[in-house]
């Protein structure tokens, strides 16, 4: 039986396992190392999210045994029937296990997974395999909330040097005289806000006193917008700029801006920035796809079964950071060492409810049922004490909304600390915090 949203990753990893049917079943008594993987990308190797994923089937499947050719590409796949299409051109190409990178894939992969039971879907990010009744289509996420958070400690160490230096003018300083960071975002969806609340977190654990605005480019991936948006952070006077973008366009833009005498440093995502941001670039938090990749395709080898969430971090070496910018303030790599382990022991929580407050419009925010509505929340003097969702999966496009596949109503909050990605493998973070402000 299908386990229950209840149950956290960590009981799923050992007790609930669904086999990959087609791909070395374990009734079939042998391994099947001609094993067909069809893998629908929603970019190209020119885009840093698509390609961490590419760098990672390719190093799994060579661990594993998996041929190169046996590896089918279908390369800027749109988030519409087009994914449907090509998942089923896929089979149609002898595939037995079909990996679709995108969230946006998630609803059309679904729906080939129903027509065809005897080949496993992997929807890369989604977040209603376990709800969908549908044993063969499966989810899988990084925690990539952990090194955001490492990345945010690289950020704070920074503003903290340069704040103890009396080197940031005031223009970089709000009113309330909080230095001033800029975040661009893609869309404002859990994943999102769980990864930009944990970058801002991590700032905060080394330097207090900074405030943080988010702007939204409505696509994973438009270099001109993101451009744009590090542009406007930069007119604004922000030290830092964070992104959940998938390109090189802020990085490179923050790096003319230095050269031409600005203050102001590029946190990035997916890979290093050096090569674009040579002085600009403190990090970049990165998700080691191939740590998955390499579960996925030896349990598919080997017959064995694998969880229908899967969701890793730290501790097994499915994030980190990458290598520090030459910039990076002094003592930060000593800082990083500490705080990896500290996630990695569970002796530091990033999303303790200890360490950020909801007031005011962030309440309101919290529970917008358009930005993942929490729907019952619980606060002490701003400290969150609940924070229940519904874990359904919800079509807001109809009016009401409607609900797609049923999920429980859980509480989110365990043992003092937001707990992600442990109910289901997708981030389902939506909190609006303090400190924090979403702007146009």
């Amino acid at each position: 039986m299908k386990k229950l949203l209840s149950l956290v990753l960590a009981v799923v990893l050992v007790v609930s396992a669904f086999t990959f049917v087609g791909c070395g079943s374990k009734d079939s008594g042998k391994a099947d190392s001609d094993l067909k993987v069809g893998c629908i990308m929603v970019g190209s190797a020119q885009e840093t999210y698509t390609k961490a994923h590419i760098d990672g089937i390719i190093e799994a499947a060579k661990k594993v045994g998996i041929k190169e050719t046996n590896l089918i590409w279908k390369y800027d796949v749109k988030e519409d029937d087009s994914c449907a299409k090509a998942a089923k051109e896929l089979i149609g190409n002898g595939c037995s296990l079909i990996i679709a990178n995108s969230y946006g894939h998630q609803d059309y992969i679904a729906k080939v997974a129903k027509e065809n039971p005897k080949v496993d879907f992997v929807s890369m990010t989604g977040d209603f395999a376990s709800i969908s009744k549908l044993d063969n289509l499966y989810n899988a996420f990084t925690n990539i909330y952990e090194a955001r958070f490492v990345s945010g400690v690289v950020a704070g160490m920074k503003i903290k040097e340069l704040a103890e230096a009396k080197k940031i003018p005031a223009k970089s300083y709000n009113k309330d005289k909080k230095v001033k960071v800029g975040y661009i975002g893609a869309f404002p969806y859990a994943e999102v806000v769980s990864g930009y609340t944990a970058f801002y977190l991590g700032i905060k654990s080394v330097y207090e006193d900074v405030a943080m605005d988010v702007t939204y480019t409505n696509s994973w991936f438009d270099p001109k917008k993101e451009a744009a948006a590090a542009d406007k952070f930069m007119k604004d006077n922000c030290i830092v700029i964070g992104q959940h973008a998938d390109s090189t366009g802020a990085p490179s833009t923050i790096q003319k801006a230095k050269d031409n005498g600005a203050l102001v440093y590029s946190v990035g995502y997916n890979i290093d920035m050096l090569d674009v941001a040579k002085t600009a670039a403190l990090t970049s938090p990165l998700n080691n796809w191939g740590v998955y990749y390499t579960d996925l395709f030896q349990a598919a080898v080997d017959g064995k079964d694998l969880p229908q969430d899967w969701a890793e971090g730290y501790a097994k070496g499915a994030v980190s950071i990458s290598k520090l910018g030459p910039e990076a303030a002094k003592g930060t790599d000593a800082k990083v060492a500490e705080v990896e382990k500290g996630i990695k022991d569970g002796s530091i929580k990033v999303f303790d409810t200890k360490s950020f407050t909801i007031t005011g419009d962030s309440v309101k925010a919290t529970k917008d049922p358009t930005k993942g509505g929490i729907i019952d929340l619980g606060l002490d003097k701003g400290v969150v004490t609940k924070a229940t969702k519904d874990f359904s999966y919800m079509d807001f496009s109809a009016t009401p909304p409607k609900v797609v596949y049923k999920g429980e109503v859980l509480d989110t909050i365990k043992d003092g600390e937001f707990s992600e990605s442990t109910l289901r493998s997708a981030p389902y973070f939506s909190l609006r915090i303090d400190g924090i402000t979403e702007i146009d």
